[in-house]
């Protein structure tokens, strides 16, 4: 318990940042009806300009502002264009609707695959990973509101900024084994830096942090009260500086003291180290089971459970890359990402998430995009699309079906370098220095 005190926030808010070279970011959303001018690209991102500070608005409410290509391209180029504007103090990032960003738009990078297109899915991957990289390396402060559902690489745009305003409506997690994938857009980086092995946790279970416990363990830097963010970007709005400890005490404001609820996931940290400290998943799984048999401790058996319910090849290949992260710098956990990336859409090794996309794609039109099953979509990838929905039988049918049937040579096929005939990763280092 003494440890788990030292993750409380002592003040409003801690300046202190996951990254050593702490920058900026933001998001607030609202759901709405779909409409036309979401799927169109100028629009999917809107732009807001104030005195002495800009704007990006992620504005796809309908598909819970699932990123494209196109709108993570102009994300990069308007960022460019701010960072080299001397008129333009600081940046802001929010979502429009009910959630910041539930990551990539799985149906659009469907699209892709099923047409034999990976090159569109590897652009996809490219732009997304580089613009992360622009986010880490900002030069100007930037703020990010994550008001709502923040999940997958949403968490990539957004928390490598200066400043991450959380919310009670913020819900943060990455499923990615559940799907097949894994947690990507810089996500190695960011959990592996999380207090003890909580990282680990979030990565091989998809379990949910809200925004308290974010800011427990600094995964935020304020928490509002979702009723007072229209004063808090008013506030934001009329500032005209560029010095980042102005607009922190702007935030401060408006930011509430909040410790985390008794029953929050915090409070299991020891038994979480105690557990997922170990080398490999089958070991972890072990200390889960001996746990649960000791403590008879409800919560062992539920993490068990969404482990069980998890990609096999998935669970190796992410407690890999954690570990691996916790060594590395942002731009290389990215590059890294990107082979692991590569390599899932291949499907040379295994077709996890190319088989989720596939039924959730059918799954989507027969539902005829109806804004209530945008919400049970995203749910059923948390359980298996296909065990969830299409056998109904709750029992994911993963390639391989069995942590013993993974071996150590189709892990390493994900971390292996490409050969000359696929490029990797190319970020530009040498411009801007990555920080560890």
């Amino acid at each position: 318990m003494q440890r788990f005190k030292s993750l409380l926030p002592q003040t409003r808010f801690s300046s202190r940042s996951l990254f050593s070279h702490p920058r900026p970011f933001s998001a607030q959303p609202n759901y709405a009806q779909r409409n036309d001018d979401e799927e169109d690209p100028q629009n999917q991102i809107l732009v807001q300009g104030r005195a002495k500070s800009r704007s990006a608005i992620l504005n796809r409410p309908s598909s819970l502002n699932a990123l494209t290509t196109s709108m993570v391209a102009r994300l990069k180029r308007l960022y460019d264009s701010w960072e080299e504007n001397s008129d333009i103090g600081f940046v802001l990032m929010k979502g429009k609707g009910t959630a910041f960003c539930s990551g990539a738009d799985v149906v659009r990078l469907h699209h892709s695959l099923n047409e034999g297109n990976a090159e569109e899915a590897k652009e996809f991957f490219r732009t997304l990973y580089s613009f992360v990289y622009l986010q880490g390396t900002y030069l100007k402060p930037h703020v990010s509101i994550l008001n709502g559902r923040t999940m997958g690489c949403g968490s990539g745009i957004s928390l490598p900024g200066m400043f991450r305003v959380v919310t009670d409506k913020t819900i943060f997690s990455h499923p990615e084994a559940q799907i097949g994938f894994h947690p990507d857009a810089g996500a190695s980086y960011l959990l592996s830096r999380l207090p003890g092995y909580l990282g680990e946790y979030l990565a091989l279970t998809g379990d949910k942090l809200n925004g308290v416990e974010m800011i427990a363990c600094r995964l935020a830097t304020h928490y509002s009260l979702n009723a007072r963010l229209a004063w808090l970007e008013e506030r934001l709005g009329k500032l005209v500086t560029d010095d980042p400890s102005i607009v922190e005490a702007s935030l401060s404001q408006y930011a509430d003291l909040v410790y985390p609820d008794r029953s929050g996931i915090l409070h299991k940290i020891d038994t979480i180290d105690r557990c997922f400290s170990h080398d490999t998943v089958e070991e972890i799984i072990e200390a889960l089971e001996k746990e649960a048999a000791e403590s008879l401790d409800e919560w062992c058996l539920t993490t068990l459970q969404k482990i069980r319910e998890a990609s096999p090849l998935s669970l190796k290949v992410i407690l890999r890359s954690i570990r691996e992260g916790r060594f590395e710098t942002l731009d290389q956990c990215l590059v890294r990402e990107y082979r692991i990336s590569v390599r899932a859409i291949s499907k040379n090794v295994s077709s996890d998430f190319v088989e989720v996309m596939i039924f959730s794609f059918h799954l989507f039109h027969i539902k005829q995009l109806k804004f209530v099953f945008m919400i049970s979509l995203v749910l059923s990838f948390m359980q298996g699309v296909r065990a969830r929905m299409v056998d109904k039988d709750f029992t994911p049918k993963w390639d391989p079906p069995s942590l013993k049937d993974v071996s150590e040579d189709m892990v390493d096929h994900y971390f292996s370098p490409f050969s000359e005939l696929e490029p990797e990763l190319v970020l530009p280092t040498a411009l801007r220095e990555p920080y560890m």
